[in-house]
């Protein structure tokens, strides 16, 4: 892996902005003082009348971003993922959900990986906050190619959208030149026959490397990439499922209302044995991204831990 190109999705976020600030000036970007981390610093020196910091008062910048968007622009609201669904899940729920406004949310240094910033920074929650909120579209990219075709879906999209990125520089793995994003579809990216591996975000990634080792013992799965996890591709997870009669959901995520329950939803009335690989119902820690994903089992040596489980 040392030769494939790594970019943390919130860099491909920062600089998609500036790509669509390019083609259309009918949108805002809005920070809580943290630019640099979030990437937004990009589209703040590319357009300074078009950004907007309010300061470490995420809340209030749910509210700006709401009473922007009900003026007919769009505003992405930027900020961590801790602060965007956690400390501000009110704001966002009332003003920004209920009201079915255009304000798109920018959430970078989502999950485990956040590493060194510890248990409060890393947010695990967050998938299955957004995903209580009626009308939010939920979208976890898992690489820089999607990640930016993501931000453009966004734009596009009626309504609120939660974009869950990361701080961890990923490999990129889907070719600019022939992906296609389409909102609410899944992505078969490779086909099985005995197990079927559902990820999303870095978690994509893993179960793609998994599977190779699982190939090499036998096993033939099948790798889905669920970048919105709301409104889920059900169609696809029920197909899959029917065919390979195994399910394993893979994210970098609480087990606890997020992609696994999700999916779990969906195969209910078609059930076929399914198990979770996540964060359990535990906090983070302090300490190097790497390690923590390998701590958690969120890789793919994981991946195919939770495969073998299932299937013996």
């Amino acid at each position: 892996m040392a030769d494939v190109k790594k970019i943390a999705t919130r860099q491909s976020y920062g600089e998609a902005l500036v790509e669509l600030g390019a083609e259309h000036d009918d949108f805002v970007v809005l920070d809580a003082d943290l630019a640099a981390a979030t990437q937004t610093g990009k589209f703040k020196a590319a357009y300074p009348d078009r950004f907007f910091d309010c300061g470490i008062a995420e809340q209030n910048l749910m509210g700006v971003a709401a009473g922007i968007a009900a003026t007919g622009r769009v505003a992405f609201a930027s900020t961590f993922a801790m602060f965007a669904a956690g400390r501000a899940f009110e704001q966002v729920r009332n003003s920004i959900g209920y009201p079915h406004l255009g304000v798109k949310i920018g959430a970078t240094h989502a999950g485990i990986s956040v590493g060194e910033d510890g248990a409060t920074h890393q947010c695990n929650e967050d998938i299955a906050l957004m995903r209580s909120i009626p009308g939010m579209t939920v979208v976890v990219p898992a690489d820089d190619v999607e990640a930016r075709a993501a931000v453009r879906a966004a734009y596009e999209t009626d309504g609120p959208v939660y974009l869950r990125l990361g701080r961890l520089a990923v490999p990129v793995f889907n070719d600019p030149a022939t992906y296609e994003f389409r909102l609410g579809k899944g992505v078969l990216l490779r086909e099985g026959t005995d197990v079927t591996i559902v990820a999303c975000g870095l978690m994509v990634q893993a179960a793609l490397e998994a599977a190779g080792t699982l190939a090499e013992r036998g096993v033939s799965a099948e790798v889905i990439n669920i970048h919105t996890v709301k409104p889920l591709d059900e169609e696809l997870v029920r197909a899959s499922a029917a065919k390979t009669g195994r399910v394993v959901t893979c994210e970098e995520h609480s087990v606890i209302g997020g992609l696994g329950d999700a999916v779990l939803s969906a195969l209910a009335e078609c059930p076929v044995p399914v198990r979770k690989l996540g964060v359990r119902d535990v906090f983070g820690e302090s300490g190097p991204a790497a390690d923590l994903l390998h701590k958690y089992g969120l890789d793919a040596e994981g991946v195919v831990r939770e495969v073998e489980a299932l299937l013996a």
